[in-house]
C-alpha cells in the first residue's frame, strides 16, 4: 500500500493508504477504517463488532445502532451478512464520514448517517434497536480514549435504546493503559445484565462485550461462515470465539 494523502479533521489527523483493491484510513499509525473489493474481514476488531448483533435473542436483528462510525467498517460486514436490517450510526467527526464516501463507497450500505455527538444524541432518543454498539474513542497524542467514563446516566440512556430481547455491544481496547477501563466495563456490564459474553480474535487487541437478558453462544455464528465466500474471511470468522464473563465476587 501507499499513502496517497494526510488529512486533519476537526478531530483526528488521518492518512489515507490505498492498494489496488484496499484502502485504509489510519490514525495514529493504528488503521481506523479498512475497504476493500472483494473481501470483508481482517480478524481485527470490526469482525468481533459485527458478530455482536448476531447473539442477541432477536434474530436475525431488524435494526442495529452504533454510536461511532467512522469509514463504516463493521456496518459492511453487518450489511453483508443482513441486507434487510436498517443501520443507523452516529458519529462526530463530519469529515472522516465524507472522506468514508468518497474513498470507501460508505453511501452504498444504505446506513441512516448522523452527524453530532452521540452522547447528547443518546440522552434525548426514545428509539429502540435490537442492537446496539457503543464503539466511541477519541484520538489522543499517542492513543485513543473513551470520552466518557461509566456512570448511572450514560447505562441508562444505553440500556433504554435496546429494545426487549435485543443486546447493548460494547468494543474495548486492551492492553496496556486499558485495562482500568476493561475491568470497569466488565463489572458495570455484569452488574446491570442477566448474561454478558465476551468476542474475541487472536489478531486483535479489542474484546467486545455483548449484554442482555440472554446473549448466545458461539454456536450461534457457525451458519454466517457459509456467507463469505473468500478463504480468509472464512478463516476469520471461523477464529472468532465467545466466553461467558461472570460477576467478580462480592459484586
Amino acid at each position: 500500500m501507499r499513502r496517497t494523502e494526510i488529512v486533519r479533521t476537526r478531530h483526528q489527523t488521518l492518512e489515507i493508504w490505498k492498494s489496488d483493491l484496499a484502502t485504509e484510513f489510519r490514525v495514529a499509525g493504528a488503521i481506523h477504517a479498512w475497504h476493500h473489493r472483494k473481501r470483508y474481514l481482517t480478524g481485527l476488531a470490526w469482525d468481533m463488532i459485527a458478530a455482536a448483533p448476531l447473539l442477541a435473542a432477536n434474530q436475525p436483528p431488524r435494526s442495529i445502532l452504533m454510536l461511532g462510525l467512522a469509514g463504516g467498517t463493521a456496518f459492511r460486514i453487518l450489511r453483508h451478512l443482513l441486507p434487510e436490517c436498517r443501520l443507523t450510526a452516529i458519529d462526530i467527526d463530519e469529515e472522516i464520514v465524507a472522506l468514508a464516501r468518497q474513498h470507501m463507497a460508505l453511501d452504498a450500505l444504505g446506513i441512516e448517517i448522523i452527524l453530532g455527538d452521540a452522547y447528547p444524541w443518546l440522552a434525548a432518543n426514545r428509539r429502540t434497536f435490537d442492537a446496539v454498539i457503543d464503539d466511541i474513542y477519541l484520538a489522543g497524542k499517542t492513543d485513543v480514549f473513551r470520552p466518557q467514563a461509566w456512570d448511572a446516566a450514560l447505562l441508562g440512556n444505553l440500556r433504554r435504546a435496546v429494545a426487549p430481547g435485543g443486546a447493548l455491544a460494547v468494543n474495548l481496547v486492551t492492553g496496556k493503559g486499558h485495562r482500568a477501563m476493561q475491568s470497569l466495563t466488565r463489572s458495570v456490564l455484569t452488574r446491570h445484565f442477566a448474561s454478558v459474553r465476551s468476542i474475541k480474535s487472536p489478531e486483535a487487541m479489542n474484546e467486545v462485550l455483548v449484554a442482555g437478558d440472554t446473549v448466545a453462544t458461539r454456536r450461534r455464528l457457525i451458519p454466517f461462515r457459509e456467507r463469505f465466500n473468500d478463504w480468509r474471511d472464512c478463516a476469520y470468522w471461523e477464529r472468532l470465539s465467545v466466553h461467558a464473563i461472570q460477576a467478580a465476587p462480592g459484586v
